[in-house]
C-alpha cells in the first residue's frame, strides 16, 4: 500500500477514477451512529442515502444551517419592492389619472398586488434556490452504480465517503467502514 499513489491527483489515480466508498446499514440508528463516528474521525465529505427521513442525520454529517431562508427572504423583498414600484411608477409618474379626487400615490390600493408579487417571487426563489443548492436537475450520479443502492428506496441505509475528502484513502477508508463503523456490503463506487 503506497499512500502517495492512493492520494495522488493524477488522471489515473483512485481519487479521479472513484467517487468513494459506500457501506450499507440495516437501521437508521446504525446509520446515524456510523455517521457520527465518521465525522468524529475527521471525514467531512460524505453523504447518506435513506428510504425515509432520519432525524439527526444532517447534524451527524456536520451540516449546519442552510441559506434557503435568506434566498426566500431576498426573493420576497425583491417581489414586494418591484410590485410596489411598478404600481407607483405607473400611477404617479407614467400615467397619472385623477379618479374621484384621490391622490396619485394611494398606497392602500397598492397592497394586494404588492403582497401577491412578494409571495410569488419568494416561492419562485425558493424553488430555484433549492434546485441550485441540491445540484439539480441531475440525470446521473455515480452512486447509482453502487451495488444494492436501489434498496435505499426500500429498506437499506447507506453512507458514502467521497474521494474528495482529504482523509479519504483507498484501503484506509474501506477498512474504517467495515471494521470501525460495522457497515456491510462495503463497495467502491466508480465515477
Amino acid at each position: 500500500m503506497n499512500p502517495a499513489l492512493d492520494n495522488d491527483l493524477g488522471p489515473d489515480s483512485p481519487r479521479q477514477l472513484l467517487h468513494g466508498h459506500v457501506a450499507a446499514f440495516d437501521t437508521p440508528e446504525e446509520l446515524v451512529a456510523a455517521t457520527q463516528k465518521a465525522y468524529a474521525a475527521g471525514y467531512r465529505r460524505m453523504d447518506a442515502y435513506t428510504p425515509i427521513p432520519v432525524d439527526g442525520l444532517a447534524q451527524a454529517m456536520g451540516r449546519g444551517k442552510t441559506v434557503m431562508p435568506l434566498i426566500v427572504l431576498l426573493g420576497g423583498i425583491v417581489g414586494g419592492t418591484s410590485g410596489y414600484f411598478m404600481q407607483w411608477y405607473s400611477m404617479t409618474v407614467d400615467y397619472p389619472y385623477n379618479v374621484g379626487g384621490r391622490p396619485f400615490h394611494s398606497w392602500p390600493m397598492f397592497i394586494p398586488v404588492t403582497f401577491e408579487l412578494t409571495v410569488l417571487l419568494a416561492a419562485i426563489s425558493g424553488v430555484v434556490g433549492m434546485l441550485y443548492l441540491n445540484g439539480l436537475p441531475r440525470l446521473h450520479h455515480p452512486i447509482f452504480q453502487a451495488p444494492g443502492i436501489e434498496r435505499a428506496t426500500v429498506d437499506q441505509f447507506f453512507l458514502c465517503i467521497e474521494t474528495t475528502d482529504p482523509m479519504w484513502h483507498r484501503d484506509g477508508t474501506r477498512t474504517f467502514l467495515e471494521k470501525e463503523l460495522k457497515g456491510h456490503d462495503v463497495a467502491e463506487v466508480e465515477r
